[in-house]
């Protein structure tokens, strides 16, 4: 008892601080400390997905129909950067999670000296390839003569603001994976709130349009990497972002990347689906359905992020019950994120498909063309939604306790072996109407298989040996 305390004093502010965390997680009922994880991640998801759709409304209704459609044109873009952030943030939170479970104090603190070394060098890389690359990759994501010149201003200066996307949004996982979530609430609540009072201000009173929302977006995602890098020097933190861990671990780095390579992936081949769908869009449409898409890429962002709000709060309890052999909480926690996730999914389904008119007349009421367009894609797209709780909730299970094969498996799932070939082959016999069925489709054979995985797995997990304690003291 004198080491571990020892140990607990060393690496962290304050005993108490971890030890609370620990008997929250280990104790506490798992639908109480749900909600009480759901709710700040919620606010969290929720105001971050409002960066990309603030920009769409205000873009929509100040500069255009053409503008929105070249904003819709970076989405790609937007999915590669974020995806290097799951790559490291998810990674790095995992196995801080884990190893706050096992009370293996001082690996957290190198995980994360590792991860934020990893977050500069990977910000840095994108930033350089991106300002290579811009012209093809904006051409190969669909980008017209009409829609280049918006898409290229908001790329030139989102690509600056790249370190502190990543450095923000990882870094910010890490504080939920700590158990920290009002805090990382705050952090998303302080990053969106600051887009939404730039974002009018800019585009309409200085009259920058496009460009106005880009330097909104990036001095917002400032403001994050700042206030995640201090909360990890505070008094608040449960591990701390400290100097002799500031290097790079190859053997904590495959770790990380190994967890991470599912979320990546999935944004990945989310970012190179989005490219061949713009093309199919202006193949089959018109530039216009490129906007379409992008208004509905924008409501079905808010649903899911609300679903992927579900994991965030199950992911440390998940991780650090994982680690700590509880496995009957796992379960148990596992099973309320299922049946939570599918009224989400359902409600909203239910909701939209309601009301299509309305929402699309948030985004632009001008053009009648596109408001049809929308409307359209919009109901059929969403079909298969009442099955996309369950679907996302179960794939990220596998993630939560490490089993990077089997996520990252069931991430490309739906987006590469599904979806792409449906974008292929469905256009052709149903032209547009076919690009809008692939997406119900996808997700209705996605969740099948992934049923299949999840009930494979909670058959093992009884099977699991106790931890050995000799191991993680």
């Amino acid at each position: 008892m004198p080491i571990t305390f020892y140990l607990f004093k060393r690496y962290f502010c304050s005993a108490e601080i971890y030890m609370k965390r620990t008997q929250e997680l280990s104790e506490a009922k798992i639908g109480k400390l749900m909600l009480k994880f759901f709710i700040p991640a919620f606010i969290g998801v929720f105001v971050n997905a409002l960066y990309n759709i603030v920009d769409r409304i205000f873009i929509g209704q100040g500069v255009g129909a053409e503008a929105l459609s070249g904003i819709s044109v970076i989405f790609p873009v937007m999915l590669i950067m974020m995806g290097f952030g799951m790559l490291i943030g998810i990674g790095t939170g995992v196995l801080v999670s884990i190893n706050l479970g096992r009370k293996k104090a001082g690996r957290a603190e190198q995980i994360l000296g590792t991860g934020f070394m990893m977050m500069l060098v990977v910000s840095l890389l994108i930033m350089i390839i991106g300002f290579v690359l811009k012209g093809p990759m904006l051409r190969a994501f669909g980008a017209s003569e009409e829609t280049f010149r918006y898409a290229n201003d908001y790329l030139n200066i989102i690509l600056w603001g790249t370190v502190f996307q990543v450095v923000g949004f990882s870094l910010n996982n890490v504080i939920r994976a700590e158990g920290n979530v009002r805090i990382a609430m705050v952090s998303m609540l302080l990053s969106a709130g600051t887009n939404l009072l730039l974002d009018p201000l800019f585009i309409f009173v200085f009259g920058w349009g496009v460009k106005g929302a880009a330097y909104a977006t990036v001095i917002s995602m400032m403001v994050l990497a700042v206030w995640v890098v201090l909360h990890f020097r505070s008094e608040r933190s449960v591990i701390k972002l400290r100097m002799p861990h500031l290097a790079i671990n190859f053997t904590i780095l495959k770790e990380i990347t190994a967890i991470g390579m599912a979320p990546f992936s999935m944004q990945i081949a989310g970012s190179f689906v989005q490219g061949v769908l713009n093309k199919k869009l202006i193949f089959y449409g018109s530039d216009l359905a490129v906007g379409a898409m992008g208004i509905i890429n924008s409501v079905s962002t808010l649903v899911i992020m609300t679903i992927v709000a579900i994991n965030m709060a199950s992911q440390p309890i998940i991780g650090f019950n994982y680690g700590a052999r509880a496995l009957h909480r796992v379960k148990d926690t596992l099973r309320i994120s299922l049946i939570a996730a599918t009224i989400i999914a359902v409600g909203a389904f239910t909701f939209i498909e309601a009301i299509p008119g309305v929402i699309v007349r948030l985004f632009n009421n001008s053009s009648p063309e596109l408001h049809d367009l929308t409307v359209t894609g919009l109901r059929i797209s969403i079909l298969a939604w009442p099955l996309v709780g369950f679907q996302v909730v179960a794939s990220h299970f596998f993630q939560s306790v490490g089993k990077a094969k089997i996520a990252m498996l069931l991430t490309l799932l739906r987006q590469v072996l599904i979806l792409l070939p449906l974008l292929y082959l469905l256009p052709g016999i149903m032209d547009l109407k076919g690009i809008w069925a692939a997406f119900p489709i996808a997700d209705t054979v996605a969740a099948t298989i992934v049923a299949f995985f999840l009930v494979s797995e909670w058959k093992k997990i009884d099977q699991l040996p106790p931890e050995n304690i000799s191991e993680i003291i």
